[in-house]
Order: C-alpha cells, then structure tokens, then sequence
C-alpha cells in the first residue's frame, strides 16, 4: 500500500459548520449546546471559530427530536449564506438605539407572525384573525416568510417613512410602535390623506404571544452571524446590537417568544462597555463556550475516527485520542531536546495574541497539511510502513504558511477596520518590538505607544509580555514576520 492512500483517508470535514454536511457525525454535547437545549441559556458566547453556528445548527436538526422542546419551534432569524440581511440595515439612514429596538420587534412580530399564519391560517381563530389584519395594515403580511423576504420588506417600509417624495407634517420612524401609515403624504406619486395610526410594540407582541399560546408553541428565534452584519459600520453597529440586546429583555415578559443570540464573546463585551442597564439579568442567561487543548484533541480525534478504514490499517480501533494523534505526526516538528512536542507546537502556533485557540484554525491546519503531505507524496511516494507518520513535519509547516496567511486575511485584516492599514505597516519586519520601535512603526511618540497599540493588542494581533510586544506565531508567515527583535 501507498502511503498517499493512508493519507488520503484522513478525513476532518469542513472547519466552517455552514458548509460542513458531516457535522451530525462528530458534534460533541458540551454544555454549552446542554444549557441552550434546556432553556438554562438564552446567549451563546464564544470567540470566532469555536462552534457557535455548530450549535445552532445541531440545535436546529434535532430539537423536533429532543423531549424538552416537543412545543418549541426554532425559527432561524437569520440567512445562512450570503450577505447578511442585517446588513440592509447599515445602507440606510442612521437611527437612535430606541428606532433600532423598534425596527428588532417589528421584525419579530412579522417573521414569527407570517410563520405562524401560513401553518395554522389566517381564519382559524380570532386572534389569528386579529394578527392577519394587523400584518396587512402595518405592510408586513409576507406570504414568504424567509428572514431575507421578511427583514428586506421591513426595512423598505421603514425607507418610505424616513424618506416620502413630499409631506406636509414632518414625521420619523416611531420609537415606540409599529407606524401603519403617515397623513397626507405623497409616494412615488400617490397621495395619502388618511389618519396616522400606530401599533404599539407591546400590544402587536402580546397579540403574537396569544397567538402561539393559543397554538400550544414557545417560538424560540435564533439570530447568528452578528459579528458580520454591521462589519464596517461603527455608527450603526453598536447602538443596533444594544437595541437587540434591549429587545431581548422586553421579549422576557412573554412566556411563548424567546430570543436566542448567538455572539462572539469580544463583540458582546463591545456592546455592552459603558454600562447596560440590566446587564445581570442578561449575564444569568448567557453561557460562553470555551475550549482547553484536551478539548481540542478530543475534536480534532472525533473527526478522525470518522473514517473507520483508516482506523482497521493503523490497528488503532481502541486507541486514545493521544495515540492517535502519535501515530500521525512525528513526534516533533522541529527536532531537539528542548523543542516542544507536535502538539504543543500547534497549540502555540493556532492561538492569537488573546490566547484564543479556535478550533477551527487546528482543524484547517491538520487540513492544509494533509494537502501539502499529498502532494509530496505525489513528488515522491512513499510505501507504507507503521513505524513512519502519516504527515510529516515539513507538510505540518507548509500547513501553517497556508494557515497564517489565511487568517491574516479573513480574520485579522477582514475585522481590522481601521487598523489594517497599522498591521500592513508591520510586514516584512521582525516578531518582538519594544516601546521605541513600536513608536517608530506607528510614527507616534513614545508616550502615545500605550494607547496606539491597544486596538492591537484588542485584536490579538501584539501580545504584551513584560516590557515588550510580540506579534503570535499565527500571523507572522501571512505578513512575512521573521522571528526577532525589532530594537
């Protein structure tokens, strides 16, 4: 046997759970997942890559299956791939955090609203009735009741508001109802005389909560993807995400709606600075993921035994996940009595300077090396034998090139904003600065370094240890960093 055909068989799935078909496979019940399917939690936090969206979408393949969500439906809130539809949001015109909390339980009536019409029909009960009436009246009546249809048709209601072609009174966006309809205003040429009308935001929740006690179902709405919905729109992003927040504690008098986040831990410490009011009844319903490197391993080898031939050729059916992981990478990477060991290498070189290890960097690098071990089999193949790793360290390294240059693309530079421009001015250099080089680079005076590294240090891109900063080993091949001091 060739040992490409051994390599071939290590299998991880896909590191990004939208586009990962084996999740169901190898996903692991942490407490996480056990506190949100028990309704013990209602926010899920967690540093990008760690699982979040597994969760979700674990949570939204089996709950018709779980017994203690026999009368919940998960509604998802949000699209899966693509653009996020928040982000119709951040292209229009700016509103105050309680126009945004309007614009959230606007969206809450109407996409639980339509859902719950089209299952039971508009004529089935009173109160279906009432709802049915009051969707079409305020312009949210959606025969599809997707997220996109449903957010896209309200915020071009909000639009027509905040922008008419002509009005005679001044009129904006109500901050504490739903507006049906403005007097004596004129749309794409059609005049309206009526009278202005508002749906308070309680009255349309409480007719909704009727509704699906009525209907005997708790409607749990799970909004994912935050982090990108307002990426590149300070203005709109922090007071929209507060008036989430906001909402999701005004939800919590109806025993039938429940919001259900799903937030990175840095972003919802972002939302919340400054003070939030209520902050602790929220906290008492958060629960953060966190992952330690036995966590890791047992991830990375649960993906692994996934391919049952691999396991028969190794002999390692009944292995631990440490002897699986000895029985496919050398012993060392870099060879040397006072070198680390394989995984203890990785470890250091998938964390960034906040001492994050997603899961997902350890994931794509087992990956990225396998293709480079592949390929250098395809150069020059090897026989199989059970004394030899299955992936070498030169392919573990090349993996890392790849990694590194990945992740300076997609997450540090992607989620810089402002800063990226500081990090390129990085490249090419060397992995250790002090207060005078740093000064030098960001062409600042010493006594501005403090506050100029921050949004770095913030990103995990400088990692401060005693009186100097380091930039983490994740980062350095993708900006061409050698290993040094700058000073």
């Amino acid at each position: 046997m060739q040992m490409s055909d051994v390599v071939r068989k290590v299998e991880l799935g896909n590191s990004v759970a939208e586009f990962d078909d084996a999740l169901e496979k190898y996903f692991v019940e942490t407490e996480p997942f056990r506190a949100l399917v028990s309704n013990r939690a209602d926010v899920v936090a967690g540093d990008k890559g760690t699982g979040k969206t597994a969760i979700f979408r674990i949570l939204k393949r089996r709950y018709a299956t779980v017994p203690e969500l026999r009368q919940v439906e998960v509604i998802a809130a949000f699209n899966f791939s693509g653009n996020p539809v928040f982000q119709r949001l951040a292209q229009e015109q700016v509103l105050s955090e309680a126009q945004y909390a309007s614009v959230w339980k606007a969206y809450v009536v109407s996409l639980v609203g339509n859902w719950i019409l089209e299952i039971a029909g508009a004529d089935t009960t009173e109160f279906l009735q009432t709802l049915d009436d009051m969707l079409k009246r305020t312009g949210l009546r959606s025969t599809d009741d997707t997220p996109s249809t449903i957010f896209s048709r309200l915020v071009n209601a909000i639009k027509k508001f905040l922008n008419p072609s002509s009005a005679e009174i001044q009129f904006t966006f109500s901050e504490t109802g739903i507006p049906i309809i403005v007097p004596k205003v004129q749309f794409s040429g059609v005049p309206v005389q009526q009278s202005p009308e508002v749906v308070p935001h309680e009255e349309a929740l409480r007719l909704l909560n009727d509704c699906l006690t009525e209907f005997g179902v708790t409607a749990w709405i799970a909004l994912d993807r935050l982090d990108e919905a307002f990426q590149g729109f300070p203005s709109v992003e922090i007071p929209a995400l507060r008036a989430l927040f906001r909402t999701y504690l005004d939800l919590l008098e109806f025993d039938h709606l429940r919001l259900k986040l799903f937030v990175r831990r840095d972003l919802f410490r972002k939302i919340t600075s400054g003070g939030f009011v209520n902050l602790t009844h929220i906290n008492a319903r958060k629960v953060e993921i966190v992952c330690d490197e036995e966590d890791l391993l047992n991830l990375l080898c649960r993906r692994i035994r996934e391919s049952k031939e691999l396991l028969s050729i190794l002999g390692l059916d009944s292995a631990t996940n440490s002897e699986l992981f000895a029985r496919l990478v050398p012993e060392q990477i870099d060879a040397g009595e006072k070198r680390p060991t394989s995984w203890k290498w990785m470890m250091s070189r998938i964390r960034d300077g906040n001492d994050i290890k997603p899961p997902r960097n350890l994931i794509d690098l087992f990956g990225k090396a396998r293709e480079a071990q592949l390929r250098r089999e395809e150069r020059d193949a090897r026989e199989f034998t059970p004394d030899q790793p299955i992936i070498e360290a030169e392919s573990i390294r090349r993996g890392l090139a790849r990694l590194s240059d990945e992740r300076v693309q997609d997450t540090l530079l992607a989620e810089a904003g402002a800063s990226a421009q500081v990090i390129e001015r990085f490249r090419g250099g060397k992995s250790e600065h002090d207060e005078s080089s740093l000064a030098q680079v960001l062409g600042v005076t010493p006594d501005k370094v403090f506050s100029a590294v921050k949004p770095l240090v913030d990103l995990g891109f400088l990692e401060p240890l005693g009186g100097t900063y380091k930039i983490p080993m994740l980062y350095r091949d993708g900006l061409e960093i050698t290993q040094g001091k700058a000073f």
